[in-house]
Formats: structure tokens, sequence, C-alpha cells
């Protein structure tokens, strides 16, 4: 059975800056903002599965749905910025106490030198799951090209937001839509663009001392949802809103891009994981309600 896992990639932060990262049963109105119409995909529930509203220095930044049995994010929605594409450098990776342990602070905290992960590596990934895992590299759900304030692209540097992918996929073909969907949202979206981008897993694992520790994803996703938009855009532009999808197989060969609508990607997805037949990404699939939009 297909099962879409989690990584704990968790909120990065400057030396000095404070991180917060909050472990949500029901997601406060702040982080719903990231959501389109306060409302997280539909049909995407577990016992294994947790919502986690990523903070950075004090504030909400996005939402990572996050497995806990798998220790990879199942997937993050953010609000897409303006951005000219430069990538943050130079930020700590961190861990969510939240995940293992009753936290009074909320926040997150980087890897100590030394540390005894063993307190927290139950629900969630660590630094030395990836130390031996040669044949993939840390990949975002949220990347921080995506984002224009420091802040928001540091908080894209955590384990709760990453996954392993094939280099050949990553640097490539995945890599190559980000900045595909960057440009188009940059140039043609007037509004606010949501975004969510996820993943499905089909039981491969890293394994860490004969131990499954990370789920690697069998493909990567993503869509997005601009309701306010440029009517006048080329057509081969226009056509792709108010929402468009995408979806790319994380191996080294035959893993090319491909964007369709949303209501394909979901399809494809009741198909490819375990979604229920109620899976829905966006609201009315980012269908504005008394819609007379001309396309």
């Amino acid at each position: 059975m297909a099962f879409w896992a989690q990584t704990a990639f968790l909120l990065v932060t400057t030396i000095t800056s404070v991180v917060r990262g909050t472990v949500e049963k029901q997601l406060s109105p702040e982080c719903r903002e990231f959501l389109y119409m306060g409302t997280p995909p539909s049909g995407l529930e577990h016992h294994s599965l947790q919502f986690i509203c990523q903070r950075y220095n004090k504030k909400p930044r996005y939402v990572t749905l996050y497995d806990t049995v798998d220790h990879i994010p199942v997937y993050s929605a953010y609000t897409f910025k303006r951005s000219d594409g430069e990538k943050c450098v130079d930020v700590p990776w961190m861990y969510e106490p939240q995940l293992s342990t009753s936290s009074d602070t909320g926040e997150m905290q980087p890897f100590p030198r030394g540390y005894m992960h063993m307190n927290f590596e139950d629900a969630q990934a660590v630094l030395d799951d990836y130390a031996n895992a040669v044949f993939y590299e840390r990949g975002a759900l949220n990347p921080d090209e995506h984002q224009a304030d420091p802040d928001d692209k540091a908080s894209t540097y955590t384990l709760t937001n990453i996954v392993p992918l094939v280099p050949e996929f990553s640097d490539d073909a995945w890599n190559k839509q980000e900045h595909i969907i960057r440009k188009r949202l940059n140039n043609y979206c007037h509004g606010t663009a949501y975004v969510v981008t996820g993943i499905t897993t089909s039981g491969k694992m890293i394994r860490r001392e004969n131990i499954n520790r990370v789920a690697v994803p069998t493909y990567m996703w993503s869509a997005y949802c601009c309701v306010n938009y440029d009517r006048n855009a080329p057509y081969d532009e226009r056509y792709k809103f108010p929402s468009f999808a995408h979806y790319g197989l994380n191996e080294k060969e035959n893993n090319q891009v491909l964007e369709i609508s949303i209501q394909k990607l979901e399809d494809f997805l009741k198909k490819s994981t375990f979604v229920d037949k109620n899976f829905q990404i966006f609201v009315d699939d980012c269908i504005p309600p008394s819609s007379s939009i001309a396309h």
C-alpha cells in the first residue's frame, strides 16, 4: 500500500533568531492563512499524521502535514512570495521537540553538537539519517526560492519540510519546474498564490543500523491556486490559471515533470497513494464561488 511519509527537516534559523514550531491537532486561524479559504487538503487522514504550524522568529511561516511513522512530510502548504530566486545559506538544521515531547515554549531547536537524538528520533528524522544516504539529497517541499523575506527563506530549512530526493531528479527536472512556477506566479499572479507540494511513497526507505528510518518519495507533486491573475497574459500561460499542477518521478531516469490540471493530479493521487475518494487539494478545486471568470 502506497504511503505518504514525512520527514522532519526542522525549522531553520540564524544563530541569533528564535524559531518556533507548533504541533497542532486543529490549525489555528493564524496558520490557516497559508491555506486557500483557510482549508487544508481533504481526504487525508491517518493516526500518524500531524499538522505542524511552522513558526520562525515568532511568526507562522507555513503549514506541514507530517508523518511521525515514516519521518517525512506528506505536504507543505505555503503562500508564494514574489522572489528573485536567490537561496538562503548558513542556517542550521533544526528538529521539532514537540513531535516527541510536550513543550511549553513551542520552539524548534538546532541539533546540538554531540546531541543525544534517542530522545526524539522516534517521531522524526535526524541528521544521522541522512549522513550515509549517499544516493539522496535533501529536497524542500516549500522551497526557499518561492519566498522573499530572509526569515521566510530560513524557515524552509527544517527537517520537517524535507524529503530525500534523487539528485538527478532534484537538481534537474524538479528544480527547473520550481523556477518555472516562480516566474509564472511572479509575472501573472496579482493576488495571493496558495501552493501545496507533497509526495507519494511506495515502501522504499532509508535505513540506519538496519532499521527503516525515512521513507523515500516515489513521486513529487505540487499545485497552486491564484484566483486574482492577469487576464491579459499570453494564452499559453493564462490557461494555467487560476490553478494548475505538476508531478514527477523521483528516479534517475524517466523523471520528466508533467504539468496537468488539478483535477487530473487528484485522480492520479487517488490511484497512487492512500487518499480517499473525497481527496481535494483546494476547496472546489480553486474555482471561486459565484465566479464568472472567462478563461
